[in-house]
């Protein structure tokens, strides 16, 4: 009986997946990456703590997903997040799940889900081989090798498992997108999710790298009627540019057709405080500090980098003594603090984002087996096909379970 010869094309989430099941599968597997050390990318997610799957259900999953999640229905099934949870504990990570069923390495070490993938693949006989894929053999309609450093090498099937194009210092240079295109795929245009958003107003030099750490914001379409498009609490942060921060990338995965003006983000300062107690605390600062101004009185209410766009935005004369506040002015005061809002110019470049949207068109693709339906032998696992979803995990848990699927349908 022959064994069959499988290239995995990509050594992140999704391609040491692939080849590790393809190794399960009894495939005898050369995983091709370029960069010195897999898994570049997974060293940087969750703030270097690899929010690895969400400890949820599948159609969980899919609800998270907002582009083609229902792609993934037949990947998701032969592959959960409690059979991502599985694998690796059995491989001795220990894990623990967060706020929002975030799911973590025990450690917080991204590092160790690296290591964890690496020995396993090591393990199951995968040859990785530290070496940039030029280009895809296809030859009558099937896939059956590739150029590695001007040599053919050849395969039984190829799994291209490359990554999108964001955080291109990862490996992530878009690569399996020519590759596709070559082979006659469609690509869906390429986006940034998750990514940090640009605002009209500029923001004010003293606010640069603030972070706010325990904000509400809110994101409205007024394209819509000022349609709630996004909400949620947490971290975020101002930049030159505009903003960062958790909140703020999960938001940017929202907003799927992005025009200059568009989209309004509105921030709760005070979330924890409503209109009223906010108008009380106000009162008794204003009168405990009659003399002072109102640019002082700020200091007890926000940071200190904040206080000169926010006197700015709320067009009071930063000289006026409390005592002198009057009512329309309080108002408008607590008005900016539960609704500070800026106008989201447009996303950054799809290089600082964290995940590509668009990609190889899943119409081309059999979900049940991540085959390419026009070339016979080629298989898609991960980024480099067009699905992403929202922050928590679902990425990578989509990477896992394509990965998975593509490795053992051969």
């Amino acid at each position: 009986m022959s064994i069959t010869k499988t290239a995995v094309i990509g050594g992140g989430a999704a391609g040491m997946m692939a080849g590790i099941f393809a190794a399960y599968h009894g495939d005898a597997v050369t995983i091709f990456e370029k960069n010195k050390k897999i898994g570049r990318k997974l060293y940087i997610t969750g703030k270097g703590r690899c929010n690895l799957t969400n400890y949820c259900d599948v159609n969980t999953v899919i609800a998270n997903i907002p582009t083609n999640g229902r792609f993934l229905y037949s990947a998701l099934n032969a592959f959960s997040p409690a059979d991502t949870i599985a694998f690796f504990t059995s491989k001795g990570l220990p894990l623990k799940t967060e706020r929002g069923n975030r799911v973590f390495p025990a450690s917080d070490r991204a590092g160790d889900v690296v290591d964890t993938l690496l020995k396993t693949a090591r393990k199951a006989g995968c040859d990785i081989v530290n070496k940039t894929v030029s280009d895809l053999i296809i030859d009558d309609g099937k896939a059956c090798g590739v150029i590695v450093d001007g040599r053919k090498e050849f395969f039984d099937r190829i799994i291209l498992a490359s990554g999108g194009k964001s955080y291109p210092m990862t490996g992530s240079t878009g690569d399996g997108y020519r590759f596709a295109a070559k082979a006659g795929h469609t690509i869906a245009p390429l986006k940034p999710s998750l990514v940090p958003l640009e605002t009209v107003e500029a923001i004010h030099p003293d606010m640069d790298r603030l972070l706010l750490k325990n904000v509400a914001v809110t994101v409205y379409d007024t394209l819509k009627k000022n349609k709630k498009v996004y909400a949620d609490f947490g971290e975020m942060q101002f930049m030159p540019y505009g903003t960062a921060g958790a909140v703020i990338l999960s938001a940017s995965s929202h907003l799927r057709e992005m025009a200059n003006g568009r989209y309004k983000l509105e921030i709760d300062l005070k979330p924890a405080l409503t209109e009223e107690k906010l108008n009380a605390r106000l009162l008794r600062e204003l009168s405990a500090h009659h003399r002072e101004s109102y640019e002082y009185v700020l200091h007890s209410l926000l940071p200190r980098q904040m206080i000169g766009m926010f006197v700015s935005m709320s067009a009071i004369d930063p000289d006026k003594k409390c005592s002198e506040i009057t009512r329309e002015e309080r108002q408008s005061v607590i008005r900016l603090l539960k609704h500070f809002t800026l106008t989201i110019k447009q996303f950054r470049p799809i290089e600082e984002a964290i995940v590509t949207s668009g990609g190889v068109s899943v119409k081309e693709i059999d979900p049940k087996t991540m085959q390419s339906k026009l070339i016979k032998g080629l298989y898609f696992a991960g980024e480099v096909i067009d699905v992403d979803g929202y922050t928590g995990g679902f990425n990578l848990q989509a990477a896992f379970s394509t990965g998975v699927l593509a490795g053992g349908s051969g």
